[in-house]
């Protein structure tokens, strides 16, 4: 009950958002699926820096960084439900290591 009444509090855009970053790393995964899986059933292979690379292992790579990007839009939907959290563009600010080091403690 709990959890149904924090969803209802979060704004419907944020959930909107949310959910559509789900949904493309879903799709990146099943890409990354989809070509390993063709690469394999049509021998497909690359050339990288005069080497050859079969095709299954660029698939390999895609559903590692869809799972990636996954695990990260769940940590970004945590802090983006939470009720204090608001859009600033001071968030995109590039912050010096060193202060904010001596501001935390």
């Amino acid at each position: 009950m709990k959890k149904q009444a924090n969803v209802q509090a979060v704004e419907r855009k944020k959930v909107i958002s949310i959910m559509l970053l789900f949904v493309t790393s879903l799709l990146i995964i099943l890409v990354g699926a989809f070509f390993s899986v063709f690469s394999v059933l049509n021998n497909i292979s690359f050339t990288v820096l005069s080497s050859q690379i079969h095709g299954a292992i660029f698939g390999l790579v895609i559903i590692f960084l869809g799972f990636r990007y996954f695990l990260s839009v769940r940590k970004l939907k945590i802090e983006v439900y939470k009720t204090a959290s608001r859009f600033s563009w001071d968030n995109f600010k590039k912050r010096d290591k060193h202060k904010t080091c001596s501001n935390s403690r």
